[in-house]
Parts: structure tokens; C-alpha cells; sequence
């Protein structure tokens, strides 16, 4: 039988902790706590002072599930039901990942290639794949062995301490510093600014799952969407009469299928199909649909 969930435990850059705050109150959602970053340094180290917390305060058996902020599950029966194929998985010392089921040659996600199955919805992973291009996304999709990396783990936290231990010493020990020496205050936890920050970045599948031999998939099928994009963002979002999202001050005619967030100032489009669009205080963006996993090469082309 799988437990209920606790409250959730929060790990955030500080100058986002108060926002996190109000927005759980603002739906009702009581949480743990909000763990503090100085700094980003990616999911690896994120979750090894979360797992340190939950350890010290229920034990080193406490299994947690671990959810990035910026996704979209409709579906949460399916969801419920994959979270308890993994904790029996968990329980019993794997390192679980949720590799949600492809309906498209994404190249905008990793994928994870399924070994054997070891249980009822639960398999062995044999590789994480980088993100593809569009002709190897499509022999992805047809072989039927592959599935989408979500980000969404779950496992023992001592199982999960023992593998950065044993394949990120140096994550493990620079996390274990930052977190015994932490302080709280009224906005919550604050990691020690000189341990964290001198912390490598890293991700829990680099630094982790694509060393142990522990590493197990769960497919989701529940219509997950991550929102890490102005493309998947639109996806979610409730649209008008000819298909387009509308966000701040702006003018739209003979336009559809299109984004267009305006922030600081009137947007007006004119004639365009499948377009993002979207104005900030410093700049103007504008790409297909279709492109919007590319933002970040013009990002580094402006800094350039």
C-alpha cells in the first residue's frame, strides 16, 4: 500500500521564496518548508539537501517524489497510479524515473530507451539519449522502446545519498556542508552561501542515473506537457476563437494559432499564423511555433 503524500517540501533561489509562499497559500496548499538557494546549481544538488532534510527529520527509509515545477499533469489518476508502481519499485532500493509515453518525434526532450521488465509497469533502463534531431525522434517513436525523460524521480533517500556519494563525492560532501550549516528564518531555509555555491553543477541523470545500476522507468501516460517553452506553454493554455493566447495589451487581427504576450507595452500582430510573440522590458522575441525549443541559440547569440 502506498502512504499518503506529505505536504510537499519546496527547493527554490531565494528571491523566489516569497512567490512560492503566496501561491501556496493562494490555493490552499500547506508545505513542509522552502529550502533557499544562493544559487542555482541544478537538480543533483537540489535534491541531495532536500534528501538530507527529509532524512533528518523522518529517516533515512522516507521515499520522496521528486517534481519539477514546470510541468502539467492532467490526468491525475494515471499519475497516482504510476506514483505506486515506483514507490513498490522505491521500496525495494531502485531509483526510480517516470519516462512519459511519446505521442510525437519530440526533439525537444531526452528520451530513456527501456530495457527489461522487472515488474508489472516498471522496467530497467538501458540509456539516456540526449535530445535527438527530428529523424532520429521519428525512429525513436517508431520502435516503440523509448520513452520521453521527464525529470520525475522517486526513491529511498538514503538510496538516492549513497549513489552521489558514490558517483559525485563532490556534490554529496558540498551539500552536506551547505545543509549543517543552513539557518531558518521566517522565509525559510537558508543554505550556507560559500558551501552551496562552490557546489558543481550537475543533474541527477548525469550525476546519478546514468552511473547506477539501480536506475528503473515507470511509463506515464497522463498527458504530461512541460511548460519549459513558449510552444508547450501555449499548449496548456485556454485559447480564443481562432486558436490564439492572449496575454497584456495587445491588438490581433486576421492572426491564428498564435502566442503573444505583451508585458510593458501594446503588441499589435497582423495576418500571421503559429507565431510566439512575446515582449519584455529589455527585448522583443518573435518564432514559430515550431522553433521555440531554439529560443535559447538566439539567447546566446544576443549575448554575443
Amino acid at each position: 500500500m502506498t502512504p499518503a503524500a506529505g505536504p510537499p517540501l519546496v527547493v527554490c533561489n531565494h528571491d523566489s521564496g516569497e512567490m512560492v509562499d503566496e501561491q501556496a497559500a493562494a490555493v490552499g496548499l500547506e508545505l513542509r518548508d522552502i529550502i533557499l538557494e544562493p544559487v542555482g546549481r541544478n537538480t543533483a544538488p537540489a535534491v541531495a539537501v532536500a534528501a538530507q532534510a527529509i532524512a533528518q527529520e523522518e529517516g533515512e527509509d522516507a521515499i520522496i517524489l521528486v517534481t519539477p515545477a514546470d510541468h502539467v499533469i492532467p490526468d491525475e489518476a494515471a499519475l497516482a497510479d504510476a506514483v505506486k508502481v515506483a514507490y513498490a519499485a522505491a521500496t525495494d532500493g531502485g531509483l526510480v524515473t517516470f519516462g512519459i509515453v511519446p505521442d510525437g518525434p519530440e526533439t525537444g526532450y531526452g528520451y530513456i530507451r527501456k530495457g527489461a521488465d522487472v515488474g508489472p509497469g516498471c522496467a530497467s533502463v538501458d540509456a539516456f539519449v540526449e535530445k535527438p534531431d527530428r529523424e532520429t525522434a521519428e525512429s525513436y517513436l517508431r520502435s516503440g522502446e523509448y520513452l520521453w525523460n521527464s525529470g520525475m524521480f522517486m526513491f529511498r533517500v538514503s538510496a538516492y545519498l549513497q549513489q552521489l556519494h558514490t558517483f559525485a563525492p563532490d556534490i554529496f560532501t558540498a551539500c552536506e556542508r551547505a545543509w549543517s550549516s543552513s539557518t531558518r528564518d521566517s522565509k525559510g531555509i537558508h543554505l550556507d552561501t560559500q558551501a552551496f555555491a562552490g557546489c558543481r553543477a550537475d543533474s541527477i541523470d548525469y550525476a546519478v542515473m546514468e552511473h547506477t545500476q539501480n536506475a528503473l522507468v515507470v511509463p506515464l501516460n497522463a498527458g504530461w506537457t512541460d511548460v519549459g517553452s513558449w510552444g508547450s506553454l501555449y499548449e496548456t493554455l485556454p485559447k480564443d476563437e481562432n486558436g490564439n493566447v492572449l496575454r497584456g495589451t495587445n491588438v490581433v487581427i486576421d492572426s491564428k494559432s498564435c502566442y503573444v504576450h505583451a508585458s510593458h507595452r501594446l503588441v499589435a500582430v497582423l495576418g500571421v499564423e503559429d507565431l510566439v510573440v512575446v515582449e519584455t522590458a529589455d527585448a522583443v522575441v518573435v518564432v514559430h511555433k515550431d522553433r521555440t525549443q531554439d529560443v535559447k541559440r538566439l539567447i546566446d547569440s544576443a549575448k554575443s
